[in-house]
């Protein structure tokens, strides 16, 4: 595993760690990123989830009080 530093400098992020993040499970963030949903970038045949995005993407989440 990564330290802290590593993880905090990162750019980007697999499907697998979104899904954790996001608390959903692999097939719906598979499910997600294909409609659109979460905006992402293939690189090979890997999908990944830029930081940048992940991180507007939660802050543009209404928020329940």
């Amino acid at each position: 595993m990564g330290s802290m530093k590593d993880e905090q400098e990162r750019q980007t992020y697999t499907i697998e760690e979104v899904a954790v993040i996001l608390g959903i499970d692999r097939n719906s963030c598979y499910k997600a990123v294909a409609r659109g949903d979460i905006p992402s970038i293939r690189v090979g045949f890997r999908i990944l989830v830029p930081r940048t995005s992940l991180v507007k993407l939660l802050d543009a989440t209404p928020k329940k009080s």
